[in-house]
């Protein structure tokens, strides 16, 4: 079944669901973040086969999430990139991160920590704020449209 097209939908979280809503595009990122370069390292990460992985890539690539350049080890073949559009995704795919450890991980504890790199403190959890920095809670906020 060919999957309906959202670019067009008057809602943000929509259309950036038709952007990067597979999952395993968004493991492609989360790899990316991880400092996988290369369509190997993808895959074997992933385990993804290679044509799904390349039609993924394809995507990342032609939505601007991804970019491919020349190999940093100065070799003829192509490493893929995030552009800035997609280092924008960090913080979406800290919060699934959190909500995972949270919900999915039942009886054991989830094996791996998200701590800063120059310190190894672990960070602090995501929030939403007020402008002055207070937390909000789901109730305390709301979707309107702009005044115009």
């Amino acid at each position: 079944m060919k999957r309906k097209s959202l670019e067009a939908a008057p809602c943000p979280v929509a259309r950036s669901l038709d952007v990067i809503g597979d999952w395993w595009s968004l493991l492609i990122v989360r790899d990316a973040f991880l400092g996988r370069r290369r369509f190997g390292e993808f895959q074997k990460s992933l385990g993804l086969s290679k044509n799904i992985l390349t039609q993924r890539l394809r995507g990342l690539v032609d939505d601007g999430i991804m970019t491919q350049v020349p190999a940093s080890d100065g070799s003829s073949y192509q490493e893929y990139a995030l552009t800035p559009k997609g280092r924008d995704l960090h913080t979406v795919i800290l919060a699934l991160r959190q909500w995972g450890e949270d919900h999915c991980f039942d009886a054991e504890p989830c094996p791996t920590a998200l701590v800063e790199r120059a310190t190894g403190k672990p960070v602090r959890r995501l929030t939403v704020q007020a402008e002055d920095g207070r937390p909000l809670g789901l109730g305390e906020t709301m979707v309107v449209a702009p005044a115009g």
